[in-house]
């Protein structure tokens, strides 16, 4: 059987579409929307672990960053 993907423009759509489908006896499946790319969740947790290690970069002087990073 054919699969169909959905986008509802809001949550009076989408309880309608199941409302609809379950009147049908049509079974289906939610899934969330993840905006996120999935490279930038695994860097952004790579860098929390880094960060809770204490492998931080301490900025001296906020006024003049360029010398405390480099």
């Amino acid at each position: 059987m054919e699969t169909l993907i959905v986008h509802p423009k809001s949550r009076k759509q989408l309880a309608t579409v199941e409302a609809i489908l379950k009147a049908l006896d049509v079974s289906f499946k939610k899934e969330e929307e993840n905006s996120y790319n999935p490279e930038f969740v695994a860097t952004i947790l790579e860098s929390y672990e880094r960060a809770k290690k204490g492998e931080v970069i301490t900025i001296e002087n906020p006024k003049n960053i360029w010398p405390s990073i480099l």
